[in-house]
């Protein structure tokens, strides 16, 4: 399914990149056999830069007998000509140095390495940053680490207000992981921690060196410790191109005019330096590109790569399309999807038509004999005020003895969804709806994402539920699973419930709530809110008890202009009760049904699993924590939580430097992945590490995620009874009107978990289920492979968007637009303000503080092409130092940034080490006669603040150290509201 725009005849441009033009029909990598490579070595005419790969055969036997290693490559952004794999044992990154070394295999690519001789291994010098030999991961935090959220769309149906605020969706695949809060890559694309980790017994003493002075030192590699040095290799084949070897970039006249290339070829150039450059032919670019390049020089093409021969340093490659200006969200964006191989294209009449066709559609009669009906009891949905896809509801009332019957129901999306059907094949292809910060790409058509499978309020939905009877401690006394029927009572946004905890006595007026329906009233759910608030609060703190970890993580909403779709401004995302509230069940539901289809199906469940941190990594943090003097227990999960919990106080400077060390914990922290249970065979590999937990799976996401509606299906098998021959038994009392579905008595177990066997009578299958899922443990191996590959590809999509818009909000006001000197002393000279100014009622467009009061933007010439909100400043936590530069958290922003010494007015700077902590003493420039230096000492954990500020490259901007004693904005935006935009959405 090519995007409408693309004529070339190449793998569309808008599909997923498993199958590069470079790669076979499955994505392998190249043949040795093609004839391309045989005739190679032949020809005589040009000498080899690249070697020929080695044949199929030869990486077999390799990798059997250890000689040879494969793993995924990761080229570190910053340094592009630095490249890595993970070592197999879990000890540091094996460096691949150099494009030669990587033999033309991109990012991501799943590459098979061969070691060289240990006296080319690459030297770690004392000096050097350790983190910096671990290679540049992009974000690799497991989701379920943070409860991150996923942007929601929403500009349209907004008109009645100047400002959208796009919120946060819960997303409870991420609280699994642990982090809370995605952040992760805002700048650059890629985020590196810098952790200076020193080898022992090696002190530094530094030198002051002035600015431009090398401070580089040469070395003796045969005095080195082993410790020193780091396993080093070449990529000899590729095994899989998951790269999708498409590219944004601009393009280039040669620089030989007079050549023979010059004739036929430009030169692009991509973005992504990790991207080598490409030779493209004349005749794809415009027509007059040869004779007016400057017209051309801000404008973004997509360009794939097609060849890239043995004897070229630069690809072979064709352009796909001119997207537009640089620097432009839309441009920009389609640049970000088609790079990481984001089907955007429209469904196709096909797939439309697996839909149903006579709307509006309501549920079968039949239906309501094989499901049981919960049309009338009190659910409803809690999610982001915009949200538009409700994919889970939850429910809850009083039972006897004073105990809860509580529900999560989620949309029966594989009901619409037939197995083997066209709309099935292109959900499965794409895997994963994919969340910018302005839309979202479907997974599916909207006809299901937001109506026929939304649960939206007071319409009959199909569901899967499991329903607890919970006691108020969160005890489960009983479990059922099952086929249902629901009708949503209302929408609640996650400030509505909010507000509900927060004032459990009050009436709510209603004017201040969504429209209930009239068989319940507002108070019947603001009870169930609160007791399910009340009951999360319990599940959270048994599981933490019981040994589960959480990263929160700084993350950055956005106030869009519901016009222009600008940024106008951001806040970090704050994480409520009502977020945990909903996470909790979600959590809750996805472990009962892992056990129950793992149960049923000990060979064919798709699971999750969460592998513990990288060993190296690990260590190397346990050091770092040692060297600053931080009680730091990272024995297990339970004991980093507990660690993170205790160490650090409430205070201001506690917080920012657990802001900082979580972080870093984050770093060695694997991904989370998609498996098969007859695949793995040791099952101690089941586990999930951030909950804790021997079972877990995705189940309450099906119209985002491929993998719920396998899991789903897996679920309606278990449900009708096709258990491989395994026996049922029948569990105690169900819950009311129990229905058709499963029910099983609960044995708490010492780790927290419960065990349930699967039980009960069987249930009619809805249309589009099988009666067991026609998947072989091999092939849903493979489907769960490509759901990882998507689900991270998505995720950096997302951190991508994130950055793009941050950067937008970052640009440099112009001349223009500069106010008067003269202002009222009320109002910081030229503060660009984003909240709510004294005076002023409700949110109001940017503007500058003149003569005290705030002008907007079109007063001072604004339009909505030159909406630049100017240099943003915060405060900001050194979280790394070398030896000519630190890194910071920039805290408002929860941005990660280098400050480089020599991008700084100073006379001079020192680095040495003081007992084990790596310092950096820095000698700013008098700023006037009489004043002398002033020296300021910048080490781990030192507050400081920063400006971000834009460069000349489109989408670039930097942070630059205040000079110390300069008077903050801080403090004044804090007190005068610059927080207010997440107020005012309350």
């Amino acid at each position: 399914m090519s995007h409408p725009d693309y004529r070339l005849n190449l793998r569309p441009l808008g599909t997923p990149r498993g199958a590069s033009s470079l790669a076979g029909p499955r994505g392998v990598g190249a043949s040795p056999g093609d004839k391309k490579s045989k005739s190679k070595t032949t020809r005589g005419k040009k000498k080899s830069i690249f070697e020929t790969y080695l044949s199929k055969e030869d990486v077999s036997e390799g990798l059997k007998r250890g000689t040879l290693i494969q793993g995924v490559l990761r080229i570190n952004p910053k340094k592009f000509h630095e490249a890595f794999i993970p070592s197999p044992d879990g000890d540091r990154d094996i460096f691949i140095d150099g494009v030669v070394a990587r033999n033309r295999a991109l990012n991501g690519d799943l590459v098979v390495v061969n070691l060289l001789p240990e006296e080319q291994w690459k030297v770690i010098k004392p000096e050097s940053n350790d983190k910096e030999t671990e290679g540049a991961y992009e974000s690799d935090l497991p989701e379920e680490l943070c409860g991150s959220h996923l942007l929601q769309q929403s500009l349209k149906g907004y008109n009645d207000s100047p400002d959208v605020i796009i919120e946060a969706q819960f997303d409870d695949s991420d609280s699994e992981d642990g982090h809370g809060n995605m952040q992760n890559a805002l700048v650059d694309g890629v985020k590196k921690l810098s952790v200076c980790v020193h080898e022992k017994g090696k002190e530094d003493a530094g030198a002051p060196v002035t600015k431009d002075e090398n401070t580089f030192m040469s070395q003796d590699t045969r005095a080195l410790p082993e410790k020193s040095l780091q396993r080093s290799a070449k990529v000899v084949y590729i095994l899989e191109k998951k790269h999708s070897r498409a590219a944004t970039g601009f393009l280039k006249l040669l620089a030989d005019k007079n050549s023979e290339l010059f004739r036929k070829y430009a030169l692009f150039s991509p973005s992504d330096h990790r991207v080598p450059r490409i030779y493209v032919p004349l005749k794809d670019c415009p027509r007059d590109f040869v004779t007016r390049p400057k017209d051309y020089a801000n404008t973004l093409f997509i360009c794939r790569i097609v060849d890239w021969k043995e004897d070229s340093n630069f690809a072979l490659g064709q352009l796909a399309k001119s997207l537009g200006q640089a620097g432009e969200i839309e441009p920009e964006t389609e640049g970000i999807l088609t790079e990481y191989g984001v089907d955007f294209s429209d469904f196709s009449s096909e797939v439309l038509e697996c839909l149903p066709q006579d709307l509006p559609w309501t549920i079968p009669p039949e239906e309501f004999s094989k499901r049981r009906d919960l049309r009338k009891d009190c659910v409803f949905t809690i999610d982001p005020s915009t949200a538009r896809d409700l994919d889970d509801a939850l429910s809850c009332k009083p039972v006897a003895d004073g105990n809860f019957e509580v529900g999560v129901h989620i949309a029966d999306v594989s009901y619409f969804v037939p197995e083997g059907s066209s709309l099935d094949k292109v959900a499965a292809e794409r895997a994963t709806s994919v969340y910018l910060v302005q839309k979202v790409v479907p997974m599916l058509p909207r006809l299901l994402c937001e109506e026929l499978c939304s649960l939206n309020p007071m319409t009959d939905k199909l569901t899967f539920s499991v329903i607890w009877t919970l006691t108020p401690k969160g005890k489960i006394l009983s479990e059922w699973f099952g086929q249902t029927v629901i009708r949503s009572c209302t929408k609640l946004s996650y400030e509505h419930a909010q507000s509900m905890i927060e004032g459990p006595t009050r009436k709510i007026p209603e004017e201040e709530l969504p429209p209930v329906s009239p068989e319940h009233t507002s108070e019947e759910v603001h009870r169930a809110v609160l007791n399910l608030h009340r009951i999360a609060k319990e599940l959270r703190q048994q599981r933490f008890v019981d040994g589960a970890l959480r990263l929160d993580q700084l993350k950055l909403a956005f106030t869009l202009d519901h016009e222009t779709g600008l940024p106008q401004g951001c806040h970090i995302y704050e994480y409520r009760d009502s977020n945990k509230l909903v996470e909790e069940f979600m959590l809750l539901a996805n472990m009962a049904v892992a056990r129950k289809i793992h149960c049923a199906f000990p060979e064919r469940a798709l699971l999750r699993r969460h592998p513990p941190p990288q060993t190296k990594m690990l260590n190397d943090l346990v050091e770092f924590c040692d060297q600053m003097g931080l009680p730091m227990d990272f024995s297990s999960a339970g004991a980093l939580n507990k660690s993170l919990m205790e160490t650090f106080g409430d205070d201001k400077y506690s917080l920012a430097r657990k802001e900082v060390l979580t972080n870093m914990c984050s770093r060695p922290m694997q991904m989370a992945l998609y498996f098969c249970s007859g695949v793995l065979q040791d099952q101690a590999q089941f586990r999930h590490y951030a909950l804790n937990v021997p079972l877990y799976t995705h189940f309450t996401s099906p119209i985002r995620r491929f993998a719920d509606v396998l899991v789903h299906r897996l679920l309606a098998a278990t449900l009708a009874g096709h258990q491989g021959g395994l026996s049922s038994a029948r569990g105690s009392q169900a819950p009311s009107d129990p229905g058709q579905g499963h029910h099983a008595a609960q044995n708490p177990a010492k780790d927290g978990t419960h065990t349930a066997p699967a039980s009960g009578p069987p249930t009619t299958l809805c249309p589009g289920y099988r009666e067991l899922p026609d998947v072989e443990p091999e092939a849903l191996q493979k489907q769960a492979d490509h759901c990882n590959d998507r689900r991270m590809a998505s995720k950096r999509v997302q951190e991508l968007s994130t950055s793009l818009f941050f950067a937008i909000l970052v640009k440099v006001r112009p001349p223009a637009c500069r106010p008067s000197p003269s202002l009222h002393p009320t109002f910081p000279p030229g503060r660009l303000f984003t909240g709510r100014a004294p005076g002023v009622r409700g949110l109001w467009q940017l503007g500058w503080a003149l003569g005290g009061t705030c002008i907007p933007w079109p007063s001072l010439g604004w339009s909505p092409a030159m909406q630049e909100s100017g240099p943003l400043e915060s405060e900001a936590m050194v979280m790394g130092v070398l030896s000519q530069a630190f890194d910071v958290l920039v805290l408002r922003y929860g941005v990660q940034k280098r400050i480089y010494c020599n991008a700084l007015p100073l006379q001079s700077y020192r680095f040495q080490k003081v007992g084990k902590k790596p310092e950096l003493t820095l000698v700013w420039e008098p700023e006037d006669a009489e004043q002398g230096p002033a020296q300021q000492v910048v080490s781990i954990f030192s507050l400081v603040e920063v400006v971000l500020r834009a460069e000349a490259t489109a989408l670039k901007y930097s942070a630059i150290l205040k000079r110390p004693g300069t008077e903050g904005l801080l403090d004044w935006q804090d007190e005068q509201g610059g927080r207010d935009l997440a107020e005012e959405q309350d």
